[in-house]
């Protein structure tokens, strides 16, 4: 079974000055700005890598209930941030890193199983998977 999801991009004029828009096929975006202004110099609007922290922390936090679930296990919560490293690269940048932070409640569960879960769910993740970075997790169960 194989499931295709449909992200958008327009985008006008040139590097520096130009503007574009980003939607997604469920609505979540619709017609959202980006641009050289919001991805450099912190303007209103989203940037590539905020939509790919997005999409890595929810992609995580949904491997790592599935992985607790198939070891009998459910997560109370699991909150998860994932900071997205682009830095200047071979005349030009590179995603270098993603830094996943998570905070995670489960019930009686054993500090050893959990980290072995946690970094199976880790390496498993769809997204850390297409990832061409480096990936690091943090975490604190509860």
């Amino acid at each position: 079974m194989t499931i295709h999801k449909k992200g958008q991009a327009h985008w006008e004029g040139d590097l520096k000055h130009g503007k574009g828009t980003v939607s997604t096929e469920s609505g979540a975006l619709s017609q959202q700005p980006y641009g050289f202004n919001t991805r450099f110099e912190g303007k209103p609007g989203t940037n590539p890598e905020e939509l790919i922290g997005a999409a890595h922390a929810s992609c995580f936090s949904m491997a790592l209930s599935l992985m607790l679930s198939d070891g009998g296990y459910t997560a109370t919560s699991i909150d998860t941030e994932a900071t997205v490293s682009l830095d200047k690269k071979d005349g030009g940048f590179a995603i270098t890193k993603v830094a996943l932070q998570s905070r995670i409640s489960v019930p009686d569960i054993d500090p050893a199983k959990f980290d072995e879960i946690i970094n199976k769910a880790k390496a498993g993740c769809p997204v850390s998977q297409v990832l061409n970075a480096e990936i690091t997790l943090d975490y604190t169960l509860n």
